[in-house]
């Protein structure tokens, strides 16, 4: 299964109607993706579930139609079990960026911590998960995987890195957690969520 997140709507691509009720699901061979982000945007729908019997094939059809860009970042956590967030955009985020030309994914999540939060000492744990959004950049729309890693900084001081627009840099104990998931995005709070 896959869940793309669109603003706050998750696209759900599935193979497997078990746990799906029946009536709310659209079979991928009769969607148009255009057609699905006019509803999605018309009718302020929160889930969209796509089925197909091949999840790869729906998968590869539906990536297709974006642009793709892949990002890597960490949920980074310190001695006091605090997780490192930003403050971009006026969201609190995780810290991640894009992938670079022969870069890793684990080098690519390592840098863009250290880039964004002003910390050199960063260390992988493990890899977490895929999360996967769209949006729309100069009039196309982009498909953003990022891969997730379980990271540990014993760093107590942070700097915003500022030029990426990131104003803040906050380690974070849990109930400053629940605060900041109140205004954070929908990829991040099912991240952070499913990692507890």
């Amino acid at each position: 299964m896959y869940t793309i997140f669109k603003d706050d709507t998750s696209i759900i691509l599935t193979d497997n109607l078990k746990n799906i009720n029946k009536n709310i699901f659209y079979y991928w061979e009769e969607i148009d993706i255009k057609n699905l982000f006019y509803q999605i945007e018309k009718n302020k729908i929160s889930e969209f579930i796509l089925y197909h019997s091949d999840l790869e094939l729906m998968w590869n059809e539906f990536s297709a139609y974006f642009k793709l860009i892949e990002a890597a970042g960490g949920i980074v956590k310190n001695t006091e079990k605090e997780i490192l967030f930003i403050y971009r955009n006026d969201k609190w985020d995780l810290p991640k960026g894009k992938i670079e030309n022969e870069e890793s994914v684990e080098q690519a999540a390592i840098r863009e911590v250290q880039e964004e939060c002003g910390i050199l000492k960063v260390v992988i744990k493990k890899f977490i998960a895929k999360t996967y959004h769209i949006y729309t950049e100069k009039e196309r729309e982009i498909l953003k995987v990022s891969y997730w890693f379980s990271m540990f900084s014993d760093e107590i001081k942070t700097y915003p890195q500022v030029e990426e627009g990131i104003t803040k840099v906050e380690w974070k104990n849990k109930e400053q957690i629940k605060i900041a998931l109140q205004n954070t995005y929908p990829n991040i709070k099912l991240l952070i969520e499913s990692c507890r």
